[in-house]
């Protein structure tokens, strides 16, 4: 009874994360699941069925407060269904461990362009021009899918970075989007393992237990991607992009407990350095739009 309470707080602080910045649901759950014993393909299963209940309260959410765009998560929506089917029902012989490494150090440098994109614009807003084109988004619904199943997460952190670093849409739509097409990736997942595991492979108090703190987290973090600044949202999320993925880094690297400790002490405080530096750039832009009414008069 107490993990399956300990599960619960989990999925609310994974999906309270997730549904912020647009990633570590998965991450967060699947490592847990997998520190207390739980066979991989077992904890992929359990986190993926929780998904379908947590990421349609957060698409409905995210939806009511205008966080969607329904463009990109219908193009996204196929191929990242069919990338996680395929990634579920081969998990027990495709080496998803071998390539975590590579992904992840791809990712990085993608969290760190993000971070850098976000605190280079000054006092100005940020522009997001256009809109992610077909070719961009199928491959990438594809890619985030299959990985998303492989490793138990992944389809906030390649969705959610490879939207922000493109620069097409704006945080809280990266972030309202992303959520919005799991619930398709989650059911894809969840037949590929049910196809390969068979019902009696999942434990379903686990995914239950996980479900209901994801529910009461969802509409909470709808709200928060919808009143907190852009600037701040991308640094936040590319903060999490590089402490998630320099971890994975050091570990296959054979990096100790302390130092990889130490390295994520290091990024954290960076991390944190960086979203208070974009809350006064923010302010900054705030000011500065403040002031522009004032200034039409004079020039007319």
């Amino acid at each position: 009874m107490r993990k399956l309470l300990v599960l619960g707080f989990v999925g609310l602080l994974a999906q309270l994360i997730d549904g912020s910045l647009g990633m570590a649901y998965g991450v967060t759950s699947s490592t847990l699941l997998l520190a207390v014993g739980v066979a991989p393909a077992a904890a992929s299963a359990a986190v993926h069925f929780s998904e379908i209940g947590t990421s349609l309260v957060s698409g409905a959410s995210h939806h009511k407060l205008g966080n969607v765009d329904w463009r990109t998560v219908s193009i996204l929506a196929v191929p990242g269904f069919v990338g996680a089917f395929a990634g579920a029902t081969f998990l027990a012989s495709l080496p998803g461990d071998e390539a975590k490494p590579w992904v992840a150090t791809i990712l990085l440098a993608l969290g760190v362009y993000v971070i850098w994109r976000f605190l280079m614009l000054g006092g100005r807003r940020p522009d997001f021009a256009g809109s992610p084109s077909p070719l961009f988004l199928a491959p990438m619904g594809l890619f985030g899918g299959a990985l998303d199943a492989i490793g138990g997460g992944g389809w906030g952190p390649v969705g959610t970075t490879s939207l922000l670093s493109s620069g097409r849409l704006e945080p809280r739509k990266v972030i309202g989007s992303i959520d919005t097409s799991e619930f398709v990736v989650a059911v894809g997942g969840s037949l590929g393992f049910l196809l390969a595991l068979g019902s009696q492979g999942i434990d379903w108090g686990y995914a239950l237990a996980l479900l209901a703190g994801g529910v009461v987290a969802a509409p909470i973090a709808a709200w928060l991607v919808r009143h907190l600044p852009a600037r701040v949202l991308g640094v936040g999320a590319g903060g999490l992009i590089v402490l998630t993925n320099s971890k994975t880094i050091l570990e296959t690297l054979g990096a100790t407990g302390l130092q990889v400790g130490v390295v994520a002490a290091v990024v954290a405080v960076l991390w944190l350095t960086g979203i208070a530096w974009a809350v006064k750039q923010e302010s900054i832009a705030a000011r500065q739009r403040a002031e522009e009414p004032d200034l039409e008069p004079a020039l007319g």
